[in-house]
């Protein structure tokens, strides 16, 4: 029998294969993009920077007043954004200012979203009873504007960086305890949850492998937009008496303290409010950028 003749192949060599982009790779890819969001990362990275290093660039020692240079415009010889009340360097006081700051902003988010993604999470996969007793709990505090419960909190506790902490953090521990409910309920119910379920996983690992990988990223990203509000709180604390203590230099107390010299030199005490507002607006939109980088439809 004659042998059928099959044409060969030319010699071709193979493409090499592209390495598929993994998610957070492409929300990277995606920030970048968005100059928005670089802008704001450019300035919250030169507040850590500023928080990090402020005792070693500060040109002035923050804490040495002088009643001969109280409450000096900007553009003083020596003092390049005026003095405080007491005849510190506004300057000085700003840049040390920015780790304590940044702390009670930063912080008390932190230890909320530890806290209430662990809440929200048990709550979420377990479901009947068990989310009915936790979130209705949860509630309670819920149910309190976020400023009046930081006034009690704080009012009750006393004043002081630690107890500020621990006010701050309660505030936010609802907040986060119901966005991380609502999305592991959503989770919860999808086919590759259901399918390891039926595999016989236990719920420790059904959690620990399928569900926080695909829910701490919103819980995270819902928190980072808290830093502003914390910030704000904690100012807020601060200025009313509650929060920091003099003479710590923090934004919110500096606020309270040139609160009497707002009109005879406005532009000295608004200074503080001003750092203020740019990190809390640095923050907020450095969110939006992260939540629009992390949406798949984008």
């Amino acid at each position: 029998m004659a042998a059928i003749l099959t044409p060969t192949a030319p010699d071709v060599q193979p493409l090499p294969a592209q390495r598929s982009r993994g998610y957070w790779s492409s929300v990277l890819l995606r920030l970048r993009r968005d100059p928005v969001a670089m802008a704001a990362a450019a300035v919250v990275l030169l507040l850590v920077v500023l928080a990090i290093a402020g005792p070693w660039i500060a040109p002035a020692d923050p804490y040495a007043s002088s009643m001969f240079k109280r409450l000096k415009p900007i553009g003083t010889p020596g003092l390049p954004l005026g003095s405080d009340e007491l005849g510190r360097d506004l300057l000085s006081r700003l840049i040390v200012g920015t780790r304590l700051s940044l702390f009670m902003g930063i912080a008390p988010v932190l230890c909320a979203f530890a806290i209430g993604a662990a809440i929200g999470i048990v709550a979420g996969y377990a479901g009947g009873l068990v989310n009915t007793a936790i979130m209705r709990t949860i509630d309670v505090f819920y149910a309190f504007p976020s400023v009046l419960l930081a006034i009690a909190l704080s009012g009750t506790l006393g004043a002081g960086v630690v107890n500020s902490l621990i006010s701050l953090t309660i505030v936010f521990i609802p907040q986060i305890a119901r966005v991380a409910e609502s999305v592991t309920t959503q989770v919860r119910g999808r086919d590759y949850v259901e399918a390891a379920r039926a595999s016989g996983a236990g719920a420790f690992t059904i959690v620990r492998v399928h569900v926080l990988g695909n829910v701490l990223g919103p819980i995270f990203v819902y928190a980072t937009s808290l830093v502003a509000v914390s910030m704000i709180l904690a100012s807020g604390l601060s200025f009313l008496g509650l929060g920091v203590k003099p003479p710590e230099p923090e934004w919110g107390l500096m606020l309270n303290t040139l609160r009497t010299a707002i009109y005879t030199q406005p532009l000295v005490a608004a200074l503080p409010g001003l750092m203020i507002f740019i990190t809390s607006i640095s923050f907020n939109l450095l969110s939006d950028g992260l939540r629009s980088a992390m949406d798949n439809k984008s």
